[in-house]
């Protein structure tokens, strides 16, 4: 029977070396991407969170809102990072979403696919052209791509953003050959189930589109999706292992894309 006792938490007080390191991450007011923030803030990091619409965020921390789906937005979050912190040493590219087709995949429309690719591939391309750049000129720093594990466990109803996670990762891999004789690491993470707003908001159409009771359907999803640990990953423990990859800590760490799903891949 999978334990019911709450996991134990990461130290959000451990030094991870990232005292006043510059730190970018998009996708920062919600989520994996809000947990990540707080993280790297408490490590000490000046951090600018990048996201779509105005948000709280915590004490010390610069929001730049700006639509990532688009050149214009990234061209925005950019400049506005390095203007904010004078430069970078760690990009955590967390922004995505999947743009579900609830019929299936030959149900998918060009543009289900097109919306897909521009806000879990293309962004992500985008963003990193504007600030690598300046962390091979300085020598050092550290890219995170926060994939995701339905690149290698694809659901009926998320292809398209399977395939677009999918190629994240091979576009992690091609960048951090072309990037590590300059002093950048370049590392992907694949988080699976992680308890988010996004996640809830899913289980609740879901639930309203098939006409069924919500406990219901979470529990079937987390019973489907959270096994063998038996229940779904917290944002606070896929912030940990974020900021430890954007951390000195991870200095031999690149090129490589790690699964954050409680062990449900059924695959080596």
């Amino acid at each position: 029977m999978p334990s019911t006792r709450p996991p134990l938490l990461p130290d959000p007080t451990a030094d991870l070396g990232l005292r006043g390191a510059r730190a970018v991450v998009t996708g920062g007011t919600r989520g994996i991407g809000a947990a990540t923030v707080r993280r790297l803030a408490a490590a000490g990091a000046r951090v600018v969170a990048v996201a779509r619409n105005p948000a709280d965020v915590p004490p010390g921390v610069h929001l730049v809102t700006a639509d990532l789906t688009t050149p214009v937005g990234v061209e925005r979050a950019a400049a506005s990072a390095l203007d904010l912190l004078g430069g970078v040493d760690a990009l955590v590219d967390n922004a995505g979403r999947n743009a579900q087709v609830p019929d299936g995949v030959l149900a998918a429309t060009d543009e289900d696919w097109q919306t897909n690719l521009e806000t879990n591939l293309l962004s992500v391309v985008r963003l990193d052209r504007a600030l690598v750049p300046h962390m091979t000129a300085q020598g050092h720093g550290a890219v995170v791509h926060v994939s995701s594990n339905a690149a290698r466990y694809p659901q009926p109803n998320g292809v398209p953003y399977a395939a677009a996670k999918a190629a994240l990762n091979a576009y992690s891999k091609s960048l951090a050959l072309a990037c590590g004789p300059h002093g950048v690491r370049v590392t992907a993470v694949m988080p699976g189930v992680i308890e988010t707003e996004a996640v809830e908001a899913h289980l609740r159409q879901t639930a309203e589109r098939d006409d069924r009771d919500l406990d219901t359907v979470r529990e079937e999803f987390h019973r489907r999706l959270a096994a063998p640990l038996g229940r779904p990953g917290r944002p606070e423990e896929a912030a940990e292992l974020i900021a430890f990859l954007a951390s000195p800590r991870a200095s031999y760490l690149t090129g490589t894309t790690i699964s954050l799903d409680g062990g449900i891949l059924p695959t080596l």
